[in-house]
């Protein structure tokens, strides 16, 4: 059965008011697609996408390409002189690579010509010598150490004389404390888990099952638990931390569950503190707000992160032992604006009507008050509160007046609005900086101690159960605060593991990684 199209009205103002509610109606509906298209768009950005910004990507695109020409140089100078042909309108300058001094050398005397070349003289007298170094390597070498107690029988009284046994870092176990400290820094550090780890020794000729290495593993975790709780005690006593959490998946029995790492990070360089940095992880089987409330019970001081709503009981005037003052992150802030820019420069090819414009003006003045922070770090508070007083406070106020303004144009649903929502609700806390040069710009400091954590999840998958979370969290306290300092994990722990067992329980804090480095360069000297 056919249907009549719907009747219109034949009077012209009727006319019109129906072509205006039409067109109404249109501009809503493409709003609202073109909301949803850019909303699609960041998801796969999130998902998809690289993580860097595009400075980055470029640099990273800039040094692939130079790795190319670089090994395509090699190769046809390699070719060229193979062939005796010369290469022409191609010139390469090599410089001397002055390798450390502490590399041992292995010194290589070629045989001198037992006669002159050009008249055949045997009168032969050395003036000089050329030396070329190249960079070599041994592979790593397994070896048995024994430990020999001789017996004595005393002829007087019949007895047995013996040295007593030394101590291990694992009660009755017979991996060294260099094997031990191998492999923690290597599970925790380099992201190599066990059963590849088991792999590679067995490549080199030594069976070491998965099993046993885990119980190595749980055993130095516990033997080094006394060292993580003062360095935890160490970061809680700070004036200024810095406080964040990322994902771990944790194996289940259908499927992984998300657990979470919590890290917190004292650094007090930035304004020219004199105390060493650290930082203890926590783990929890999920983000419950209370968590970092246990974490910072005892805590009352300023508490960088970001808005996580979890932390908003710590700020309560009547918390004990004492209010934490917040302190938010400008680069986290900063984020959400790029991530709008970007996606608006990527969705140009389906001419996409986003607001992308003031995403990136807000950008630009990001990036300015970031370039005069960068001048003052490193200054002692009262240098940063002042230079901010004078320089920054004037670009933060504009923009916070300009942010306003611009709000005031937008819905509330547009995804720059939610941005602006973000700082304009926030305003005290991301202002805070300018009276307390205690105060950084940014978190980078937390993030930059969990980039590790989120770049080793595609290497070693998930946690094995939340015990093996806890002895994570346990083992990044120590091998991240050692990094901060500026020691190898390695050394450190393999010296810590040999001298743990029979070291003074009062004197632990001549273990901890900044005590240690300075032990360590006294007896260099």
């Amino acid at each position: 059965m056919a249907t009549t199209a719907d009747p219109l009205p034949d009077d012209n103002d009727a006319l019109k008011a129906a072509l205006i509610e039409t067109r109404a109606k249109l501009s809503g509906a493409e709003a609202l697609i073109e909301h949803l298209q850019l909303l699609i768009a960041k998801m796969k950005r999130e998902l998809f996408g690289p993580r860097s910004e595009r400075s980055q990507r470029l640099i990273d695109q800039l040094e692939l390409q130079l790795e190319e020409l670089a090994a395509a140089a090699g190769a046809d100078e390699a070719k060229a002189e193979t062939a005796s042909i010369p290469v022409q309108g191609f010139t390469r300058h090599k410089t001397r690579r002055n390798f450390p001094d502490h590399l041992p050398r292995r010194r290589i005397v070629h045989p001198a010509p037992s006669c002159c070349p050009c008249c055949g003289g045997t009168k032969l007298s050395k003036i000089g010598e050329d030396i070329t170094e190249t960079l070599d390597v041994v592979p790593r070498q397994l070896f048995v150490t024994e430990h020999v107690r001789e017996k004595f029988s005393c002829r007087s009284c019949e007895k047995i004389a013996q040295p007593p046994a030394p101590f291990h870092a694992i009660a009755r176990g017979f991996a060294g404390p260099s094997l031990l400290a191998m492999v923690l820094v290597d599970k925790y550090a380099n992201h190599q888990p066990l059963n590849r780890q088991s792999e590679q020794f067995a490549r080199e000729g030594v069976e070491l099952s998965v099993s046993t290495m885990a119980d190595h593993v749980g055993a130095c975790a516990a033997a080094l638990l006394p060292l993580a709780e003062l360095i935890k005690a160490y970061v809680f006593a700070a004036q200024r931390l810095h406080g964040d959490d990322t994902t771990v998946p944790v194996l289940a029995k259908v499927k992984t569950r998300t657990g979470r790492l919590w890290t917190y990070v004292r650094d007090d360089r930035p304004f020219g503190g004199a105390d060493p940095p650290a930082a203890v992880y926590f783990y929890s089987p999920d983000r419950g707000g209370a968590h970092p409330e246990q974490h910072l019970a005892g805590y009352s001081g300023i508490l960088q992160a970001d808005a996580y709503s979890g932390f908003n009981a710590l700020y309560e005037a009547d918390r004990k032992p004492g209010p934490i003052t917040e302190a938010a992150c400008w680069a986290h802030a900063r984020r959400k604006f790029f991530e709008l820019a970007d996606v608006a420069s990527k969705a140009r090819n389906n001419n996409l009507a986003v607001i992308s414009p003031i995403a990136f003006a807000a950008v630009q003045k990001f990036d300015a008050i970031f370039a005069l922070e960068r001048g003052i770090n490193g200054l002692s508070p009262e240098q940063r509160l002042a230079v901010r007083r004078r320089d920054i406070a004037p670009l933060v106020n504009e923009f916070i007046a300009w942010m306003k303004q611009e709000r005031a144009k937008l819905s509330r649903h547009n995804a720059v609005a939610k941005a602006f929502d973000y700082m304009l609700k926030r305003v005290d806390a991301f202002t805070r900086f300018l009276g307390d040069g205690r105060i950084c710009l940014s978190n980078n400091a937390a993030e930059r101690a969990l980039r590790g954590i989120a770049l080793g999840r595609k290497a070693w998958l998930f946690a094995g159960s939340d015990r093996g979370g806890e002895r994570a969290a346990v083992m990044l306290t120590l091998i991240q605060t050692a990094k901060l300092n500026d020691v190898d994990p390695r050394a450190w722990l393999s010296d810590v593991l040999a001298r743990i067992a029979d070291h003074k329980i009062n004197d632990l804090a001549a273990l901890l990684p900044w005590n240690w480095r300075l032990a360590s360069m006294d007896r260099a000297a």
